[in-house]
């Protein structure tokens, strides 16, 4: 059975000050759920958070890493840093880290690569631009990105893969895929891996939708047989916003 996620992206939001508050909120949120809940705090408040949270049912996870093991790389952060301070699970290929850093699929593969060497779990983003999605052309943009990144491995390693489709239209924007449109691709996403990996690894996948998804639209979402949680930017700001996703399923 896949699991049911909601990951809250905080991307480059909240001090040391205003991530303490974000944490004593979301403490007082938690309730029982049958999905699992991470969030990714900025690098400078990782370990923070994760002793802040200590066992509790969420799970601090990191924005980015590099591919590389250590050296000349200024400014960046490696798997093994990040499993120092008690974080097992990544969010890779963001399209805001591929528009405004240039990540391509190569670099996104060494990267998967890396982070899996270390057992670490990822959240692997792709999805296509407006451009794309008004051609006609996003089922070829998201196939190629998951192609170029994810198939080289053996199927066995997608049990540390979770799929985070964001048409980068919605994003930021207001914007909202319909459920209906979301479940179509998502629908999408899991025939390409069947495809290449047969339908048992497929449906053991977990695909999270990743276009501004909030309270008002999760309910919806999440009830499309395809979409198995929500990658959340700024509904994830807010505790009380958060918890309402969490607990649509």
């Amino acid at each position: 059975m896949r699991k049911q996620i909601v990951a809250g992206n905080w991307k480059m939001n909240n001090d040391l000050v205003q991530t303490e508050a974000l944490l004593i909120n979301l403490k007082k949120q938690i309730q029982t759920s049958s999905a699992e809940v991470m969030v990714a705090p900025a690098f400078t408040n990782l370990y923070h958070a994760f002793e802040s949270l200590k066992g509790l049912n969420i799970e601090v996870i990191a924005q980015n890493m590099h591919y590389a093991e250590n050296g000349a790389f200024t400014g960046e952060i490696s798997a093994g840093m990040l499993k120092s301070i008690g974080v097992n699970t990544v969010i890779l290929g963001h399209s805001e880290r591929r528009e405004y850093f240039n990540e391509t699929d190569e670099a996104l593969a060494k990267k998967v690569d890396t982070a899996l060497d270390h057992d670490m779990r990822i959240i692997f983003c792709f999805g296509e631009e407006l451009a794309d999605r008004k051609s006609g052309n996003e089922e070829m943009v998201v196939a190629s990105q998951i192609k170029n990144a994810l198939f080289h491995l053996p199927g066995w390693k997608f049990k540390d893969i979770i799929l985070a489709y964001e048409p980068v239209w919605a994003i930021g924007t207001g914007e909202t895929a319909t459920p209906e449109q979301a479940q179509d691709m998502h629908a999408f996403i899991r025939k390409t891996l069947a495809n290449q990996f047969g339908y048992d690894i497929a449906n053991r996948v977990s695909i999270l939708y990743g276009g501004s998804c909030k309270p008002s639209n999760a309910k919806e979402l999440f009830t499309k047989p395809d979409v198995d949680g929500g990658l959340i930017g700024g509904a994830s700001l807010n505790a009380e916003d958060f918890f309402a996703i969490v607990n649509a399923f």
